[in-house]
């Protein structure tokens, strides 16, 4: 799953208050690249991340669903976690790891591994409107810290639990009670996680995602053995190809292009991914994989996204400009 702040699908949106460290460090980058990988980098985010679910999906044709999520995960750690001491990136803390131990559980064990479960029962397309209902959840897991929502922000809120449940009245959801709890609870974990840390002490820059998703792994990975998932036999080409297209694409290459976008332009501009990945996953999924979309799960979706609008807009207006 991909943010943090205002949505979710993918470890990178954990990072958007720790990636200052890199951004500082890193040389500038002329301002006419910029214009030219700005928009390249956006639209990886929107592709890549929006085909995740499709490529979920594809890989739970062979994986079982946590066992899936931890493979991903400890691939994709362990090659971001190689690269990055190679390039003499110091090693987190004691306390770091911990930090990182709890939000990569909250925001990667629950959030994507509950995706993975409920794609079982679900659409992939289903799934990421469902998702796309996180930034709902955060508003109101960040009262917790004394953020409570402005009066603008709560009318983002009542039209995006409106869209809540006018998704769960679709055939999309309606037709698998498990899948959309299983839905709800990945949103809201990943929400959570996201204001929990926050406030504690990450490791700094990719980082931080890489000791993430390390950490998530494991977890993922004794939940699969110990509720006797096993590791197929004998895997189809396609499903293989779709791990290896999350582990690559979906986590690292697409993190990447997330950290460049947040570094060189506009926290809201980063985070439009939020806007684009439901109606782009469910795109695909129609396209590719032949699933329907009723009414419901229109209507449900674009009153979610209008909420989430609402909401970031108002955030927008409370923040100075160029704040974060």
């Amino acid at each position: 799953m991909p943010s943090i702040r205002p949505a979710m699908s993918s470890p990178a949106q954990s990072m958007t208050d720790t990636t200052s460290p890199t951004a500082v460090a890193a040389a500038p980058t002329p301002v006419a690249n910029t214009h030219v990988m700005v928009p390249l980098a956006l639209f990886a985010l929107y592709i890549i991340w929006g085909s995740t679910y499709l490529g979920i999906r594809y890989a739970l044709e062979s994986y079982p669903p946590f066992l899936l999520a931890g493979i991903r995960f400890l691939g994709a750690g362990i090659a971001l976690f190689a690269f990055l001491r190679l390039r003499g990136v110091a090693l987190p803390t004691a306390r770091q790891w911990r930090n990182a131990a709890v939000t990569g559980v909250l925001l990667l064990g629950f959030g994507n591994g509950l995706v993975c479960f409920a794609e079982q029962h679900v659409s992939s397309g289903i799934a990421a409107v469902a998702v796309a209902s996180m930034p709902l959840f955060a508003a109101l897991f960040s009262g917790m810290y004394g953020e409570w929502p402005t009066r603008r922000e709560t009318v983002g809120l009542v039209i995006g639990f409106v869209g809540v449940i006018v998704l769960n009245l679709g055939s999309g959801l309606s037709g698998s009670r498990l899948g959309a709890i299983a839905l709800l609870v990945a949103a809201m974990s990943w929400a959570f996680g996201s204001a929990w840390s926050r406030r504690q002490d990450m490791p700094a820059g990719p980082m931080n995602t890489a000791a993430q998703m390390l950490c998530a792994s494991v977890a993922l990975l004794l939940i699969g053995y110990g509720s006797g998932e096993h590791l197929p036999a004998h895997p189809t080409a396609r499903a293989t190809a779709a791990v290896v297209y999350l582990a690559v694409f979906g986590s690292i290459i697409a993190f990447s292009a997330y950290l460049y976008v947040l570094k060189h332009a506009r926290p809201a501009l980063a985070t439009s991914y939020a806007y684009v990945n439901p109606p782009v996953a469910v795109l695909f999924g129609v396209m590719l994989a032949g699933e329907s979309v009723g009414p419901y799960d229109i209507a449900g979706m674009a009153i979610i996204l209008i909420g989430v609008g609402a909401i970031t807009l108002a955030r927008m207006k409370r923040q100075p400009a160029g704040g974060r």
